[in-house]
């Protein structure tokens, strides 16, 4: 009879720890684990320079901070065009400026504030790229800069 209750009793506990088991693995899918990767997160627009020039309308080319640099989207730029970019009231330049142009789109970007610069877009490629300016191609004393984009 002791044997009996016995193995009643290892079969309940056999039972509930299974049943435990199961009922905790439907939790652990949900939880964050230290070596999963998280989603990047999407980068936020922002509106640090306005925009003028042909086809700068509101928005047309989206402005994001990727670290301590302000990055104007070209990536849409295709074919000739040009775009003047200024501080808005009460701000000053960013430290720090990029434009994402994608390559192929366009051949050669040209930047023009307190000095010009010219930077060729490679033409191989499907992701688009960011090319950083140097320093001193704007200064805080720089009302405007032009760029322009077009075939070599």
């Amino acid at each position: 009879m002791a044997a009996m209750n016995r193995r009643k009793r290892l079969g309940f506990a056999a039972f509930t720890g299974a049943l435990l088991l199961v009922t905790a693995c439907s939790h652990v899918s949900g939880m964050r684990w230290p070596w999963g990767h998280k989603a990047p997160v999407a980068p936020v627009a922002v509106n640090e320079l306005d925009e003028s020039g042909a086809g700068a309308s509101a928005g047309a080319y989206p402005q994001y901070w990727k670290r301590n640099t302000l990055l104007v989207d070209l990536s849409a730029a295709a074919g000739e065009g040009s775009l003047g970019l200024t501080p808005r009231a009460g701000t000053q330049w960013p430290v720090r400026l990029a434009f994402r142009v994608t390559p192929g789109a366009i051949g050669v970007l040209e930047v023009r504030g307190a000095q010009r610069l010219v930077l060729p877009v490679a033409t191989d490629g499907r992701q688009p790229i960011d090319l950083e300016l140097a320093p001193g191609v704007y200064t805080l004393a720089t009302t405007q800069i032009t760029v322009r984009w077009g075939a070599r």
